[in-house]
C-alpha cells in the first residue's frame, strides 16, 4: 500500500489547484481522476467570467492551461474511479480501482453531474436523442429541431450555443420566469431561433428507437401538446458526484459535503473543494479558490503533525 501526504480525488479546477498548491509546498500527493483533467470546464463552450480573460476563453483551453501548470512536478496519478473511502485520522484509506492508497489527508474535489428529469425511457434514449451536453452532442443536430429543458444559467447558455447550430429550438421551463442571469435571458428572448415554452414541463419523450418528439404540458392550464423534435437537451441542475463517500462524512440534504470556511469537513484531515461542497455559488473561479484553500489547510495540518 502506497503512502501519501494527501490524496486528491477529482481533476477539475478545484482538484488541479489543490494539487498545484500542495506540490509547491513539497507534499507527496496522489491525484485521482478517471477521465481527462478539466471537469465541467471541458463541457463548456466559452467561459466569459473567469478573471484575466475579458474576451472569454473556451472551456477546453482553460482546462489545458490548468493541467499544464502541473507539468514538471512529480506525483502519482491514478486514472480510475474511487470505489471505497475509509476515513481514519492519520491514515485514511482510499481504494482506487484495485489499488489501496493511504494518506494523512484527503481532498474530495469530485464535482457534480447533471440531474436527469426522471422520465420513463430517459435513460434508454440517452445518446439516441437525449443529451446533457450541448458542446459534446450539439453538432449531431445541425439544422435540426431540438428542445432544451431548464431555467438556470446552464440552460440559457447552452440554448444560445445550440441556436448557432440548429434550425429551431424550444426552450421549456416550468416557471413563468427564468432563474438565470439577465444578460443570458435577454439574448435568449432576442434569438430568432429560440421559441419559449414557459410554465411548461415535459411529461413524455416520444419515439421508439430515437427521440422524435415530446409531450409538453402547461402547468397553469394543464393542457398538453406534442411537439416534433430531433433531440432533447436537459439542464435542470446538478447533483454531487461522489457515491463512495462514507456515512460518517456530513452532507446536506442534497448530498453535498458540508465544510467550514477553511474547507475542513467533520472528519479530521478530510477536506472538500469545488462543486462537491455545499455552497451558494458553483463557478470555475470559486472552485479554484476552494482548491487553494483546501490545499493550504491540508498543508498547515501536515506541518502541525
Amino acid at each position: 500500500m502506497k503512502r501519501y501526504d494527501c490524496v486528491i480525488i477529482g481533476g477539475g479546477p478545484a482538484g488541479m489547484t489543490a494539487a498545484l498548491y500542495l506540490l509547491r509546498a513539497g507534499a507527496r500527493i496522489a491525484w485521482v481522476e478517471k477521465l481527462s483533467p478539466g471537469g465541467q470546464t471541458l463541457l463548456t463552450e466559452t467561459i466569459d467570467n473567469y478573471p484575466g480573460h475579458p474576451k472569454g476563453i473556451q472551456g477546453y483551453e482553460l482546462a489545458d492551461l490548468f493541467a499544464s501548470h502541473l507539468e514538471g512536478y512529480e506525483f502519482d496519478r491514478y486514472m480510475d474511479e474511487v470505489r471505497v473511502f475509509e476515513p481514519e485520522p492519520g491514515k485514511h484509506r482510499v481504494r482506487v480501482g484495485e489499488d489501496w492508497l493511504e494518506a494523512t489527508t484527503v481532498i474530495v474535489a469530485t464535482g457534480s453531474e447533471y440531474r436527469h428529469l426522471g422520465l420513463p425511457r430517459e435513460e434508454e434514449l440517452t445518446g439516441r436523442g437525449v443529451s446533457y451536453c450541448a458542446l459534446c452532442d450539439g453538432n449531431f443536430y445541425r439544422d435540426k429541431v431540438v428542445a432544451v429543458v431548464g431555467g438556470g444559467n446552464s440552460a440559457l447558455e447552452e440554448s444560445l450555443y445550440l441556436a448557432k447550430i440548429v434550425k429551431k429550438l424550444y426552450l421549456i421551463h416550468r416557471r413563468k420566469e427564468f432563474r438565470g442571469m439577465m444578460c443570458y435571458q435577454d439574448k435568449c428572448f432576442a434569438a430568432p431561433k429560440i421559441s419559449m415554452m414557459l410554465e411548461s414541463t415535459v411529461d413524455e419523450i416520444l419515439g421508439e428507437n430515437e427521440v422524435t418528439g415530446l409531450r409538453v404540458r402547461n402547468v397553469r392550464t394543464n393542457e398538453s401538446q406534442d411537439i416534433a423534435v430531433d433531440g432533447l437537451f436537459v439542464f435542470v441542475g446538478f447533483k454531487p458526484q461522489a457515491t463512495f463517500l462514507p456515512d460518517a462524512l456530513r452532507t446536506d440534504e442534497a448530498g453535498y459535503i458540508i465544510t467550514d470556511t477553511e474547507m475542513h469537513t467533520n472528519i479530521e484531515g478530510v477536506y472538500a473543494a469545488g462543486d462537491a461542497r455545499s455552497k451558494l455559488c458553483r463557478q470555475v473561479v470559486t472552485a479554484v479558490g476552494d482548491g487553494a484553500t483546501a490545499a493550504h489547510a491540508a498543508s498547515v495540518y501536515l506541518d502541525k503533525l
